[in-house]
């Protein structure tokens, strides 16, 4: 849909669905739109501030390097995509940005940022994974509170509660919660 690649190919039922296996890239692609987790960590600026363009992060996904942020020339050293690919990469990524802004817009919560990965399908760049409240970091857009993992990460109440409004404002029906 709206012309991105993706590993789905069909819903089998409301927890399982049928994909193409995809040579994943170690990575994580971080797109934030507010500050907000590390990024107020590590640059130490205030949360919630709106950013003016989406930022782009890279995540090398290794455990054992407790998933260090890399840059371009990082994934080039590491061999782990050419620099097509990762622009390829961006602009899937900020292209997804947009449409989930807009989507998340009007069922009134802000997307604040998200992570995706990629991988290859033969030699194409493809969307894989996921996009959920467990992807994505997302806040009610009067209140500001959360509808996602930082509710657990902080301590701050319900999860199940906040994903079961998620999906009430995406129209989606809940099977055996």
């Amino acid at each position: 849909k709206n012309n991105i690649k993706t590993h789905f190919i069909k819903r089998i039922s409301s927890r399982e669905q049928l994909i193409r296996k995809l040579k994943i890239i170690p990575i994580e692609v971080v797109i934030r739109n507010f500050s907000a987790g590390s990024l107020v960590n590590r640059l130490g600026i205030k949360r919630g501030k709106k950013l003016k363009e989406p930022l782009v992060e890279f995540y090398f996904k290794c455990d054992a390097l407790n998933d260090p942020i890399i840059n371009d020339d990082h994934i080039i050293l590491l061999n782990l995509a050419n620099k097509k690919d990762i622009q390829k990469i961006k602009k899937i990524g900020l292209k997804v940005n947009k449409l989930l802004l807009k989507y998340f817009n009007n069922i009134n919560i802000v997307l604040v940022d998200y992570k995706m990965e990629f991988g290859f399908l033969k030699k194409n760049i493809v969307l894989g994974d996921e996009i959920s409240p467990d992807s994505c970091r997302l806040w009610d857009k009067k209140t500001k509170i959360s509808f996602d993992k930082d509710i657990f990460r902080e301590n701050k109440g319900n999860l199940l509660k906040s994903y079961l409004e998620v999906l009430k404002r995406l129209k989606i029906e809940v099977e055996n919660v």
